[in-house]
């Protein structure tokens, strides 16, 4: 059993749509709580004037019955308030010619840097009227605003984890040059309730201010700023995930999933790219005697919760990095596809800063991975049923854990 889910949708157009399949029966799912995680994603300093236009909400079609999913495949819709505004240009039904009188109604035909404006055209072939290239498909469904639909399926399945006592939050650890004092790793149960106080999702305040201010400059200047956010995830059973086979290791899907994202470029667990400057000896988790249930306790989590492809116990932790956001307003130069000639790159409504942002969405992946990891490890129809397999695995840990202890404390009380 796994769970699956598909995203439409253009940014531009009527709606951004979900289905979800493969969610247990009995999960407790109300649309608030999507609604919640869907304005989360639309927070943070940096933000453009979309966000002022749009506020998202989710409409459940399918799959919920009484605030209880019901087995069924999940529908969830998300209207574009925008789509009013553009007239002909993103209707579904057939249209007669129409004036290239704005931004809008004109065909693209001038790639962004940094976009797959390009690559699109040239494996898609998109024409206007006039048999001309026209790159406004490629844009439309290459936005960012498909990561609505991400985060509302996330929602769903973060509800599943919950039930099953799994957290996941997130955090922005750096953002361009300007990184936090990093400490242990945070609660994940509290982490998001605190990382949202901050305007740019830090927990240094310190850092804070400075991060506003990089942002300032670069709206200022007409340019944009990247970073790297943390997800960490509390709760997760030791198991999930296997070693056994190259598409069935957990940090493998992880790391697809979040570089899939829009505009990621790295992705670490743990130290990461850190662990390939230390030795061995300062590296790897060393083990020790269990207390509270545990069979072994590790003093550091440099592994970040993952070791061979399978959870050890410890906290998951993933770091993604996010490039600038690729449209400028102060356009980079570009090629017009018609004429030949140099200008700058075609230029659409954006952001200055998104990592507070994508930190939600990277939540939203992370929890639709582990979703599947763990319906993989235990099955189940029903949340009755899931969430009984994994008590049933966490006790038969916590008794293995006894066991373990209560030996070892005898062979140590005995003479040589």
């Amino acid at each position: 059993m796994s769970l699956r889910f598909l995203t439409a949708g253009e940014s531009h157009g009527p709606a951004l749509t979900s289905i979800i399949e493969g969610m247990p029966a009995n999960v407790p799912l109300l649309a608030s709580q999507i609604d919640q995680h869907l304005a989360r994603r639309q927070m943070g300093y940096g933000r453009g004037g979309r966000m002022k236009i749009e506020t998202d909400r989710a409409t459940i079609s399918s799959g919920i019955r009484h605030g209880l999913t019901m087995g069924s495949p999940i529908t969830l819709t998300v209207e574009n308030r925008d789509f009013a505004s553009w007239g002909d240009v993103m209707k579904p039904e057939p249209v007669e010619r129409y004036a290239y009188d704005s931004v809008k109604t004109r065909p693209i035909q001038i790639p962004r840097p940094g976009h797959v404006d390009f690559a699109g055209l040239a494996k898609y072939g998109p024409r206007d009227f006039d048999g001309q290239p026209d790159m406004r498909n490629i844009l439309e469904r290459a936005s960012a605003r498909e990561t609505t639909m991400r985060v509302a399926a996330g929602s769903v399945a973060r509800r599943l984890l919950e039930e099953c006592g799994i957290w996941i939050g997130s955090h922005v650890v750096s953002i361009g040059t300007i990184e936090v004092a990093y400490g242990d790793i945070p609660d994940a149960r509290s982490l998001n309730e605190r990382a949202d106080a901050s305007p740019v999702r830090v927990l240094d305040t310190g850092a804070e201010a400075q991060m506003i201010e990089a942002i300032d400059l670069a709206q200022k200047e007409r340019d944009t700023l990247g970073g790297v956010f943390e997800v960490v995830c509390d709760g997760l059973p030791v198991g999930l995930g296997s070693h056994v086979h190259w598409d069935r290791k957990l940090d493998g899907l992880l790391a697809g999933a979040l570089m899939s994202i829009h505009a990621m470029k790295g992705v670490e667990i743990g130290l990461g790219f850190e662990a390939a400057r230390r030795r061995g000896s300062a590296v790897h988790d060393p083990f020790e005697r269990g207390h509270n249930g545990k069979i072994l306790d590790r003093p550091r989590n440099n592994a970040g919760g993952l070791e061979g492809g399978v959870t050890n116990g410890e906290p998951l932790v993933c770091r993604v990095a996010m490039k600038p956001i690729s449209t400028l307003m102060n356009a980079l130069p570009s090629v017009n596809m018609i004429s030949g000639e140099s200008t700058a790159a075609h230029v659409e409504r954006s952001d200055y800063c998104a990592v507070p942002a994508a930190g939600v969405v990277g939540e939203a992946m992370v929890a639709l991975v582990l979703v599947n990891a763990l319906l993989d490890k235990f099955g189940g129809d029903s949340l009755d049923e899931v969430r009984e397999r994994v008590n049933l695995h966490r006790q038969k840990t916590r008794d293995l854990a006894r066991e373990w202890n209560a030996h070892t404390a005898q062979a140590h009380t005995q003479p040589s």
